[in-house]
């Protein structure tokens, strides 16, 4: 028999301004501030050698921090020196295999999504009715640096389950 499921745990992105990327995470979307930021060298620490076995030799240095929103699932932020960030226009790379987005339970989707837009990020699409009856409604939301977040007005599994 499988063993059961794991609750979610957190999604880890990467920012071109980590500083800047953890205050707009905490001022648009309420996460508030776990620990960071910290910085990792590849200098033979037990820090430095674990991230030398995830992201392979070479990374020199990079800062994460860890956020948490209202349900203690948590966002990593990581941004990385060597090699130099690619910041691409456009990334929603939908077509590719990989995380394609996270999801945020907000019960006024249009109100966040408004203010992720004042905020500097985009709205991707207007918002999508899947039950009017019982309001179930979802939007494509886009932070500052492309991370792509699905706004949903009631939780996952009263939604899909």
């Amino acid at each position: 028999m499988a063993s059961p499921a794991h609750a979610f745990s957190h999604v880890g992105a990467t920012v071109p301004d980590l500083e800047a990327a953890v205050g707009w995470y905490r001022e648009t979307l309420g996460a508030y501030l776990l620990v960071g930021p910290i910085e990792v060298l590849e200098d033979g620490s037990p820090l430095g050698d674990a991230a030398a076995a995830i992201y392979g030799q070479g990374f020199r240095r990079f800062r994460f921090a860890h956020l948490a929103f209202a349900d203690a699932v948590g966002l990593e932020l990581f941004t990385f020196d060597v090699p130099a960030l690619e910041v691409r226009e456009e990334n929603f790379e939908f077509w590719k295999t990989g995380i394609n987005h996270f999801s945020l339970t907000a019960p006024d989707v249009r109100e966040v999504a408004d203010r992720i837009a004042a905020a500097g990020g985009r709205v991707r699409a207007e918002p999508v009715v899947l039950d009017a009856e019982k309001g179930y409604t979802i939007v494509y939301c886009q932070d500052p640096w492309g991370t792509v977040i699905e706004l949903c007005s009631h939780p996952y599994a009263q939604m899909w389950g």
